[in-house]
């Protein structure tokens, strides 16, 4: 497939643009759509044969309140230059974002986290940690389907070589919420 030399410098950012669009809208600042994205990386690499582009070293990425990091970035694409999977690897790799109507950012912690778009779906795992405004959980992989804003955390068995503080269970914590102050 032939991509002109203007559009392989461009069409990276569009792949990203889409997929913070569509697979965090539904917990977005509703204003980050609108803004510009930045990637700032130490080194990029398009494969058209493959159809992914890869960015490494102290990757991040902003978008208006959304901000990933991560040691390596993949971005996946269809045969019709679709978005198909972005896989964010680190130790760890964060990913936050500002809901609207909230001033505590969302947050979130794994070693690698996969957005896939056809799905709607993104999965952080290994060491995995959501921090919400009043709750947070952690498992070795968390499932977010921001289509139907379902999440599910599963933990795999213990393993004392691997791990030998894990103990294999998922933990959920929520925090009271708070009183109003009386006028």
């Amino acid at each position: 497939m032939y991509i002109p030399a203007s559009v392989k410098t461009s069409f990276p950012y569009c792949l990203l643009g889409l997929l913070l669009v569509s697979a965090a809208s539904a917990l977005a600042l509703s204003s980050d759509q609108d803004q510009d994205i930045e990637i700032d990386a130490r080194k990029w690499e398009l494969d058209d044969r493959k159809n992914q582009t890869v960015y490494e070293g102290n990757v991040v990425v902003t978008r208006g309140s959304i901000r990933m990091t991560g040691d390596r970035m993949t971005v996946y694409y269809t045969e019709n230059e679709e978005l198909d999977t972005l896989i964010v690897e680190g130790n760890p790799a964060t990913y936050r974002q500002l809901p609207d109507d909230s001033k505590v950012y969302d947050e979130g912690r794994a070693q690698r986290m996969e957005f896939r778009e056809f799905e709607n779906l993104i999965i952080l795992m290994d060491d995995a940690e959501v921090v919400q405004e009043r709750s947070s959980f952690s498992g070795d992989r968390i499932e977010y389907d921001t289509k139907l804003s379902r999440i599910r955390a599963t933990s795999a068995p213990a393993s004392t070589e691997e791990r030998p503080d894990a103990d294999g269970r998922v933990k959920i914590i929520i925090k009271p919420r708070q009183k109003q102050a009386e006028d």
